[in-house]
Protein backbone atom coordinates (compact mmCIF):
# COMPACT_ATOMS: atom_id res chain seq x y z
CA UNK A 1 0.00 0.00 0.00
CA UNK A 2 1.73 2.67 -1.45
CA UNK A 3 0.28 6.22 -0.76
CA UNK A 4 -0.23 7.92 -4.51
CA UNK A 5 2.05 11.10 -3.90
CA UNK A 6 1.89 12.53 -6.93
CA UNK A 7 -2.08 12.53 -7.12
CA UNK A 8 -2.46 13.57 -3.94
CA UNK A 9 -0.34 16.71 -4.34
CA UNK A 10 -2.37 17.76 -7.41
CA UNK A 11 -5.63 16.51 -5.83
CA UNK A 12 -4.93 19.36 -2.99
CA UNK A 13 -3.81 22.00 -5.76
CA UNK A 14 -7.40 21.37 -6.75
CA UNK A 15 -9.36 21.11 -3.49
CA UNK A 16 -7.67 24.16 -2.37
CA UNK A 17 -8.29 26.25 -5.21
CA UNK A 18 -11.51 24.90 -5.47
CA UNK A 19 -12.15 26.02 -1.68
CA UNK A 20 -10.57 29.57 -2.15
CA UNK A 21 -8.18 29.17 0.38
CA UNK A 22 -6.11 31.47 -0.89
CA UNK A 23 -8.68 34.30 -0.07
CA UNK A 24 -10.61 32.83 3.21
CA UNK A 25 -12.55 36.44 3.83
CA UNK A 26 -14.69 34.77 6.68
CA UNK A 27 -11.20 33.47 8.98
CA UNK A 28 -9.39 36.69 7.78
CA UNK A 29 -11.96 39.24 9.24
CA UNK A 30 -12.55 37.15 12.66
CA UNK A 31 -9.66 35.37 13.74
CA UNK A 32 -7.11 37.48 14.94
CA UNK A 33 -3.89 37.35 13.04
CA UNK A 34 -0.67 35.44 15.24
CA UNK A 35 -3.28 33.69 16.90
CA UNK A 36 -1.79 29.87 18.02
CA UNK A 37 -4.24 26.87 18.03
CA UNK A 38 -3.97 23.29 19.13
CA UNK A 39 -6.65 20.94 17.22
CA UNK A 40 -8.05 17.52 16.87
CA UNK A 41 -9.33 15.27 14.55
CA UNK A 42 -11.69 13.27 15.88
CA UNK A 43 -13.97 10.32 14.52
CA UNK A 44 -17.58 10.57 15.29
CA UNK A 45 -18.50 6.90 14.55
CA UNK A 46 -16.82 3.70 14.38
CA UNK A 47 -14.71 2.87 10.92
CA UNK A 48 -11.66 2.24 8.96
CA UNK A 49 -8.90 5.78 8.85
CA UNK A 50 -7.39 6.36 5.30
CA UNK A 51 -5.91 9.14 4.00
CA UNK A 52 -3.94 10.53 6.62
CA UNK A 53 -0.77 11.51 4.74
CA UNK A 54 -3.70 14.35 2.94
CA UNK A 55 -3.25 16.16 6.43
CA UNK A 56 0.12 17.41 5.81
CA UNK A 57 -0.25 17.53 1.88
CA UNK A 58 -2.95 20.56 2.84
CA UNK A 59 -1.33 21.99 5.44
CA UNK A 60 1.85 21.74 3.86
CA UNK A 61 0.48 23.91 1.46
CA UNK A 62 -1.55 26.24 2.93
CA UNK A 63 1.17 26.99 5.93
CA UNK A 64 4.48 24.82 6.20
CA UNK A 65 4.56 25.77 9.85
CA UNK A 66 1.91 23.78 11.06
CA UNK A 67 2.52 20.71 12.92
CA UNK A 68 0.65 17.66 11.99
CA UNK A 69 1.06 14.46 14.47
CA UNK A 70 -0.62 11.91 12.85
CA UNK A 71 -2.10 9.45 15.95
CA UNK A 72 -3.16 5.88 14.41
CA UNK A 73 -2.19 4.20 11.25
CA UNK A 74 -3.31 4.14 7.74
CA UNK A 75 -6.22 1.45 7.71
CA UNK A 76 -6.24 1.19 11.85
CA UNK A 77 -10.26 0.70 12.88
CA UNK A 78 -11.21 3.98 15.16
CA UNK A 79 -13.98 4.41 17.76
CA UNK A 80 -16.10 7.39 18.31
CA UNK A 81 -13.96 10.43 19.89
CA UNK A 82 -11.35 8.76 19.35
CA UNK A 83 -8.70 11.17 18.17
CA UNK A 84 -6.47 10.31 14.36
CA UNK A 85 -4.66 13.85 13.93
CA UNK A 86 -3.70 16.37 16.25
CA UNK A 87 -2.35 20.08 15.11
CA UNK A 88 -0.92 22.84 16.35
CA UNK A 89 -0.02 26.32 14.49
CA UNK A 90 -1.38 29.37 13.31
CA UNK A 91 -5.21 29.47 14.35
CA UNK A 92 -6.18 30.55 11.01
CA UNK A 93 -4.15 28.40 8.96
CA UNK A 94 -6.05 25.78 11.05
CA UNK A 95 -9.36 26.96 9.78
CA UNK A 96 -8.74 27.43 6.75
CA UNK A 97 -7.84 24.11 6.36
CA UNK A 98 -10.06 22.49 8.18
CA UNK A 99 -13.05 21.80 5.64
CA UNK A 100 -10.36 20.52 2.58
CA UNK A 101 -8.83 17.83 5.05
CA UNK A 102 -11.90 16.68 6.68
CA UNK A 103 -13.53 15.82 2.72
CA UNK A 104 -10.63 13.97 1.89
CA UNK A 105 -10.38 11.72 5.32
CA UNK A 106 -14.36 11.35 5.35
CA UNK A 107 -14.10 9.96 1.88
CA UNK A 108 -11.09 7.85 2.50
CA UNK A 109 -12.24 6.67 5.54
CA UNK A 110 -15.54 5.91 4.55
CA UNK A 111 -14.17 3.35 0.89
CA UNK A 112 -11.45 1.92 3.44
CA UNK A 113 -14.62 0.88 6.22
CA UNK A 114 -16.72 -0.05 3.40
CA UNK A 115 -14.08 -2.04 2.20
CA UNK A 116 -13.10 -3.99 5.24
CA UNK A 117 -16.31 -4.68 5.84
CA UNK A 118 -16.34 -6.81 2.75
CA UNK A 119 -13.13 -8.23 2.93
CA UNK A 120 -13.70 -9.89 6.67
CA UNK A 121 -17.01 -11.08 5.57
CA UNK A 122 -14.63 -13.76 3.05
CA UNK A 123 -11.61 -13.28 4.91
CA UNK A 124 -11.02 -17.51 5.70
CA UNK A 125 -12.04 -18.25 2.24
CA UNK A 126 -9.34 -16.72 0.56
CA UNK A 127 -11.29 -14.50 -1.20
CA UNK A 128 -9.81 -11.42 -2.87
CA UNK A 129 -12.04 -8.41 -2.95
CA UNK A 130 -11.10 -5.99 -5.96
CA UNK A 131 -12.31 -2.60 -6.61
CA UNK A 132 -13.00 -0.74 -10.20
CA UNK A 133 -13.07 2.06 -11.60
CA UNK A 134 -16.11 3.45 -10.36
CA UNK A 135 -13.97 6.20 -8.57
CA UNK A 136 -14.68 9.72 -8.46
CA UNK A 137 -13.08 11.78 -11.38
CA UNK A 138 -9.97 12.88 -10.41
CA UNK A 139 -9.27 11.21 -7.42
CA UNK A 140 -9.12 7.66 -8.55
CA UNK A 141 -5.03 7.14 -7.38
CA UNK A 142 -6.57 8.59 -3.70
CA UNK A 143 -9.74 6.09 -3.57
CA UNK A 144 -7.85 2.61 -4.78
CA UNK A 145 -5.80 3.83 -2.45
CA UNK A 146 -8.54 4.08 0.82
CA UNK A 147 -9.20 0.71 -0.48
CA UNK A 148 -6.09 -0.99 -0.29
CA UNK A 149 -6.11 0.71 2.89
CA UNK A 150 -9.41 -1.18 4.17
CA UNK A 151 -7.60 -4.78 3.42
CA UNK A 152 -9.02 -4.44 -0.72
CA UNK A 153 -7.18 -4.76 -3.21
CA UNK A 154 -6.86 -3.13 -7.17
CA UNK A 155 -8.26 -4.63 -10.27
CA UNK A 156 -6.99 -2.07 -12.49
CA UNK A 157 -5.82 1.53 -12.34
CA UNK A 158 -6.70 2.62 -16.18
CA UNK A 159 -7.44 1.44 -19.37
CA UNK A 160 -3.96 0.70 -20.32
CA UNK A 161 -3.14 -1.94 -16.95
CA UNK A 162 -4.71 -4.63 -18.45
CA UNK A 163 -7.58 -5.94 -21.20
CA UNK A 164 -10.96 -5.94 -20.03
CA UNK A 165 -13.33 -7.28 -22.48
CA UNK A 166 -16.99 -6.49 -21.59
CA UNK A 167 -19.55 -6.54 -23.59
CA UNK A 168 -19.71 -3.80 -25.82
CA UNK A 169 -15.96 -4.47 -27.00
CA UNK A 170 -17.15 -8.41 -27.34
CA UNK A 171 -20.46 -7.12 -29.25
CA UNK A 172 -18.30 -4.82 -31.30
CA UNK A 173 -15.81 -7.55 -32.13
CA UNK A 174 -18.44 -10.63 -32.78
CA UNK A 175 -18.23 -12.85 -29.37
CA UNK A 176 -16.26 -13.76 -26.42
CA UNK A 177 -13.59 -16.08 -28.80
CA UNK A 178 -13.69 -13.01 -31.79
CA UNK A 179 -12.64 -10.75 -29.63
CA UNK A 180 -10.22 -12.61 -27.38
CA UNK A 181 -8.23 -13.74 -30.73
CA UNK A 182 -8.51 -10.20 -31.59
CA UNK A 183 -6.99 -8.90 -28.80
CA UNK A 184 -4.01 -11.44 -28.83
CA UNK A 185 -3.54 -10.63 -32.60
CA UNK A 186 -3.18 -6.79 -31.63
CA UNK A 187 -0.93 -7.66 -29.06
CA UNK A 188 1.63 -9.61 -31.15
CA UNK A 189 1.26 -6.96 -33.77
CA UNK A 190 2.15 -3.93 -30.81
CA UNK A 191 5.26 -6.62 -29.18
CA UNK A 192 3.39 -6.60 -25.88
CA UNK A 193 2.06 -8.94 -23.31
CA UNK A 194 -1.17 -8.13 -21.06
CA UNK A 195 -3.51 -9.84 -19.07
CA UNK A 196 -6.64 -10.32 -20.60
CA UNK A 197 -9.31 -10.87 -18.21
CA UNK A 198 -13.18 -11.35 -20.27
CA UNK A 199 -16.12 -10.32 -19.13
CA UNK A 200 -19.14 -12.71 -19.71
CA UNK A 201 -22.57 -12.67 -18.69
CA UNK A 202 -24.04 -16.39 -19.36
CA UNK A 203 -22.47 -19.94 -18.78
CA UNK A 204 -22.95 -20.51 -22.50
CA UNK A 205 -20.28 -16.89 -22.80
CA UNK A 206 -18.08 -18.64 -19.72
CA UNK A 207 -17.62 -21.74 -21.31
CA UNK A 208 -16.63 -20.19 -25.19
CA UNK A 209 -13.89 -18.13 -22.64
CA UNK A 210 -12.16 -21.26 -21.02
CA UNK A 211 -12.48 -23.15 -24.45
CA UNK A 212 -10.53 -19.73 -26.04
CA UNK A 213 -7.83 -19.99 -23.06
CA UNK A 214 -8.86 -16.72 -21.43
CA UNK A 215 -6.68 -16.32 -18.54
CA UNK A 216 -9.04 -14.73 -16.22
CA UNK A 217 -13.32 -14.19 -16.81
CA UNK A 218 -15.31 -12.38 -14.98
CA UNK A 219 -18.86 -13.42 -14.33
CA UNK A 220 -21.16 -10.79 -14.34
CA UNK A 221 -24.53 -10.89 -12.49
CA UNK A 222 -24.43 -14.24 -12.81
CA UNK A 223 -26.40 -15.99 -9.96
CA UNK A 224 -24.60 -18.57 -7.08
CA UNK A 225 -25.96 -21.94 -8.99
CA UNK A 226 -24.73 -20.41 -12.30
CA UNK A 227 -21.33 -19.70 -11.03
CA UNK A 228 -21.13 -22.84 -9.38
CA UNK A 229 -21.78 -24.31 -13.20
CA UNK A 230 -18.91 -22.25 -14.52
CA UNK A 231 -16.61 -22.99 -11.43
CA UNK A 232 -17.15 -27.12 -12.39
CA UNK A 233 -16.82 -26.60 -16.02
CA UNK A 234 -13.43 -24.57 -15.23
CA UNK A 235 -11.79 -27.90 -13.49
CA UNK A 236 -13.16 -30.00 -16.60
CA UNK A 237 -11.92 -27.84 -19.46
CA UNK A 238 -9.06 -25.77 -18.21
CA UNK A 239 -7.53 -28.22 -15.07
CA UNK A 240 -4.41 -26.91 -13.85
CA UNK A 241 -4.26 -23.84 -15.90
CA UNK A 242 -4.94 -21.59 -13.16
CA UNK A 243 -7.78 -19.56 -14.80
CA UNK A 244 -9.01 -17.12 -12.60
CA UNK A 245 -12.95 -16.90 -11.43
CA UNK A 246 -14.25 -13.68 -10.65
CA UNK A 247 -17.50 -12.17 -9.85
CA UNK A 248 -18.89 -9.23 -10.36
CA UNK A 249 -22.31 -7.38 -10.44
CA UNK A 250 -24.80 -6.47 -7.26
CA UNK A 251 -22.27 -7.97 -4.96
CA UNK A 252 -23.90 -6.52 -1.90
CA UNK A 253 -22.69 -7.67 1.73
CA UNK A 254 -25.80 -10.19 1.77
CA UNK A 255 -24.40 -12.43 -1.43
CA UNK A 256 -20.91 -11.84 -1.05
CA UNK A 257 -20.64 -14.81 1.18
CA UNK A 258 -22.85 -17.32 -0.76
CA UNK A 259 -20.59 -16.08 -4.02
CA UNK A 260 -17.30 -16.67 -2.51
CA UNK A 261 -18.68 -19.73 -1.74
CA UNK A 262 -19.32 -20.98 -4.70
CA UNK A 263 -15.78 -20.96 -5.59
CA UNK A 264 -14.74 -17.81 -7.58
CA UNK A 265 -11.33 -16.49 -6.68
CA UNK A 266 -12.48 -12.90 -6.61
CA UNK A 267 -14.68 -10.57 -6.43
CA UNK A 268 -15.06 -7.09 -7.73
CA UNK A 269 -17.43 -4.18 -5.81
CA UNK A 270 -18.66 -0.94 -7.44
CA UNK A 271 -20.16 0.09 -4.53
CA UNK A 272 -16.77 0.24 -2.53
CA UNK A 273 -15.77 3.68 -4.58
CA UNK A 274 -19.31 4.65 -5.62
CA UNK A 275 -21.80 4.25 -2.93
CA UNK A 276 -19.31 4.30 0.29
CA UNK A 277 -20.97 7.13 2.53
CA UNK A 278 -18.04 9.25 4.07
CA UNK A 279 -16.69 8.30 7.46
CA UNK A 280 -17.85 11.55 9.59
CA UNK A 281 -15.29 13.02 11.13
CA UNK A 282 -14.71 16.80 12.80
CA UNK A 283 -11.88 18.83 13.62
CA UNK A 284 -12.08 20.64 17.30
CA UNK A 285 -9.55 23.56 17.45
CA UNK A 286 -8.76 25.15 20.97
CA UNK A 287 -6.59 28.42 20.99
CA UNK A 288 -3.97 29.32 23.32
CA UNK A 289 -0.34 29.38 23.47
CA UNK A 290 1.71 26.05 22.57
CA UNK A 291 4.62 24.45 21.29
CA UNK A 292 2.46 21.94 19.77
CA UNK A 293 3.23 18.12 19.03
CA UNK A 294 7.05 17.25 17.19
CA UNK A 295 6.43 17.85 13.39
Amino acid sequence: MIFPLSAARDAVTRALAEDGAHDDVTTRWSVPAGLRAEAEIITKQPGVAAGLPLVAEVFGRLDPDVAVDVLVGEGARVEPGQAVVRLAGEARSLVTGERTVLNFLQRSGGIATVTRRYVDLVADLGVTVLDTRKTAPGLRALDKYAVAAGGGSSHRLDLSAMVLLKENHIAAAGGVTAAIDAVRGGMAAEGRDTLIDVEVETVAEALEALHAHAPWIMLDNMTVAEIRQVVRAREEIAPGAGVVLEASGRITLDRLRPIAEAGVDMVSVGALTHSAPALDLSMAMSPRPSSGPSR
